[in-house]
């Protein structure tokens, strides 16, 4: 009888372990299986900002199957069709961005959840349901507890909501932002800033208030601290980022010119 696969994430988590995140923008599934690889839990694939489309969004997630690699997807922000069709692709986690309230949280659960949690539209005839190979019953339950929702927290509006967005019930984790928050207020790229500690301090604080996970998209060079504040999901840096040094660093070691990549990157981790 065919198995529904069960995240990695979650396992990881429910047994108090860190789990780590890969970020991709390049859209190549064989960079996929390379960071299955490498022994990432995940990798975070884009179709917020990357030109992604949903035939090569689905060959990904089948690469991080060889692998048993998690994949968070960050969606479009809008419509129905961008938060259910990642999972029908069979991604482990959908990522939404710029959550701002309450009431979005909800709806986001209400679109993405099976009954009780929510009001999802049910087709079981794609990956995510082994092509209608398992029953609705095994399918609605594995949606609600081996499928992850994160909601990000990004600017100050989010921030004073906080509390109120982490104790809605049906998503998992909560992801604050460095980037686009210092950028909101006035501090671009300026990660390790008191003002921008501060809120993710305090996204954190309320994610775990709630019963949520916290995690953040960088660690700034920030490890201990933010294993401190409760967080446990870490995205470690992103393929264009590394590969980028990596060439440059054979250009320069070669006897080259390289103009080098800023430090302030809001991919860097180290």
């Amino acid at each position: 009888m065919p198995q529904l696969r069960p995240s990695r994430i979650l396992r990881e988590l429910r047994q108090g372990h860190n789990s780590t995140v890969l970020k991709l923008n390049l859209s190549d599934p064989r960079i996929v299986e390379l960071a299955g690889l490498a022994g990432a839990s995940a990798v975070w694939l884009c179709n917020e900002h990357v030109p992604n489309d949903w035939l090569n969004l689905e060959h990904q997630i089948r690469a991080a199957k060889l692998h048993d690699l998690d994949t968070i997807v960050r969606v479009n922000k809008g419509g129905y069709s961008e938060y259910v069709k990642p999972f029908e692709c069979d991604a482990t986690g959908i990522m939404v961005p710029h959550v701002t309230s309450a009431e979005e949280a909800q709806h986001v659960v209400e679109m993405v959840r099976c009954h009780p949690l929510g009001k999802k539209a049910l087709d079981a005839g794609n990956m995510d349901g082994l092509f209608c190979q398992v029953s609705l019953a095994d399918y609605a339950k594995h949606c609600n507890t081996e499928k992850f929702v994160i909601l990000q927290i990004e600017s100050p509006e989010a921030l004073e909501k906080v509390d109120e967005i982490a104790a809605v019930p049906g998503f998992d984790m909560l992801l604050f932002g460095a980037g686009d928050f210092s950028h909101r207020i006035g501090k671009l790229g300026q990660a390790t800033h008191p003002e921008v500690v501060a809120a993710r301090k305090k996204v954190a604080a309320a994610a775990l208030k709630h019963g949520k996970y916290p995690a953040v998209a960088s660690l700034y060079g920030q490890k201990d601290e933010v294993l401190a504040e409760g967080t446990r999901v870490f995205t470690l840096g992103a393929d264009v980022l590394e590969l980028g040094s990596a060439f440059q660093k054979l250009i320069s070691d070669f006897g080259g010119s390289s103009a080098g990549l800023k430090s302030d990157s809001i991919y860097r981790s180290r």
